[in-house]
């Protein structure tokens, strides 16, 4: 008998060890890498359309560093630098972007950093194109900087030179007021309110300053498929003599749904 309880007790030692080390959470790795590609039914860019209302096909990769230092890559297909630069090349995006995220308290936390939109090939104010004289590369650099309290997360961006090929556009701002809702079984919702400002464009320097909103319903679908469905628009004007109206005549800052795929790996 003797033997026996000493057998048991040996038994339950183990299986309370065995189960300490199972509850053990494993080690934060230095880094993650992560790719995505997906689909968009139209590709918005602060309210305005990229594509001119036409689909994307969209991809995607991302570094970040347990010390808070990231990199990325997104790339899509566009249609705007042709249809409202009047270039006749340009017709992909690559964005490349970089920076730091901390936190100042629990609640708390910031996200610093630099990205440049790069449209590899794009003569947009070249000589001989429609948008000679009015407006100069596509290509641009901004510096961003983003608060985050809880839900909430404030974030602005501002150009280092030119702002997609508008001449004398240097300064550019963007003001980004967001939130992020989690719905449970998956779903999330993620309201949104922006403010481009972009000097000396139009008769009275205002023409290209607009406000854009968007509210969108997110749902991870597990195994790395999500998918988003948003309603989004702006308040730029949309007359004959818009400021967001292409050569082509059509008004690319309307209120539209957007819905999207995405797989993550």
């Amino acid at each position: 008998m003797k033997f026996s309880a000493l057998k048991i007790a040996a038994s339950l030692a183990l299986l309370a060890t065995s189960a300490s080390f199972a509850q053990t959470k494993a080690p934060e790795p230095d880094y993650t890498l992560a790719y995505n590609v997906g689909v968009v039914t139209d590709y918005r860019f602060r309210g305005i359309s990229q594509t001119s209302t036409k689909p994307a096909l969209q991809l995607g990769v991302d570094f970040a560093h347990k010390s808070g230092f990231y990199l990325g890559a997104f790339g899509s297909n566009i249609k705007w630098i042709k249809d409202f630069n009047g270039s006749t090349n340009g017709s992909y995006e690559i964005d490349l972007y970089g920076g730091y995220k901390g936190s100042i308290t629990k609640d708390v936390s910031f996200d610093l950093g630099l990205i440049t939109y790069q449209y590899p090939g794009n003569n947009s104010g070249a000589a001989g194109t429609l948008g000679a004289g009015r407006y100069s590369n596509a290509n641009t650099t901004e510096i961003y900087g983003a608060l985050t309290y809880s839900i909430a997360t404030f974030k602005y961006n501002r150009s280092t030179g030119n702002y997609l090929g508008f001449l004398k556009s240097s300064g550019s701002e963007y003001f980004d007021l967001s939130a992020n809702f989690d719905l449970g079984s998956g779903f999330t919702l993620t309201p949104h309110l922006g403010l481009q400002k972009i000097p000396n464009q139009g008769p009275k320097g205002k023409s290209g300053n607009y406000a854009d909103y968007a509210l969108t319903l997110g749902k991870d679908f597990g195994n790395g498929f999500s998918g988003t469905a948003a309603v989004i628009g702006t308040n730029a004007k949309s007359g004959p003599n818009s400021f967001y109206r292409d050569f082509n005549g059509k008004f690319i800052g309307n209120s539209t749904v957007v819905v999207g795929v995405k797989y993550s790996f």
